[in-house]
């Protein structure tokens, strides 16, 4: 069975379907298959119109943070959000617990909040060198008070050069 799991790509504040790997620092290999002048929101409302469970917001690179709380506040709850993640301490005063609560996330250098209600996607963050590290992991659950139903990782991977059995 195959499920679809709806997503907005944001990369330099704009809904984006970037080629699989070509993004990295040099901006001139980003290759794109399509870029839309629609906003984020108007994808979240249309994943929530249409009840399209597991969708998520992912920030690709720095410049996305607006648009990745404008797609969350569209559709409250109802959307993972990940991209960039990087570990530092809450920032002070942040509220914990309860519904609509803050959590304090940072993606690059600009911290950034959500809802209680919302769930935080992980990728390769927890692969640091192409490991596990399980420090990262718990960092992680620290920032989310340890509360596992917030936390989706996602272990997609794709074939790396020509060898075989080589993953990323």
């Amino acid at each position: 069975m195959t499920r679809f799991r709806p997503c907005i790509d944001l990369h330099a504040g704009q809904v984006k379907q970037i080629v699989g790997g070509t993004l990295d620092s040099d901006s001139a290999a980003l290759k794109t298959n399509f870029v839309s002048h629609l906003p984020p929101a108007h994808f979240a409302k249309l994943y929530r119109d249409n009840a399209l469970a597991g969708a998520h917001v992912i920030m690709l690179g720095p410049g996305n943070t607006e648009a990745a709380k404008e797609a969350l506040a569209a559709w409250p709850g109802g959307l993972q959000v990940g991209g960039a993640l990087r570990t530092r301490t809450p920032r002070s005063g942040s509220t914990r617990g309860g519904k609509g609560a803050l959590f304090f996330f940072f993606f690059s250098t600009i911290p950034f909040s959500t809802s209680s209600e919302n769930n935080v996607i992980i990728t390769s963050y927890l692969f640091p060198d192409g490991k596990f590290s399980q420090e990262r992991l718990d960092a992680v659950l620290r920032n989310l008070d340890n509360d596992k139903s917030k936390l989706v990782i996602d272990l997609s991977c794709r074939k790396t050069g020509s060898r075989a059995g080589m993953w990323l």
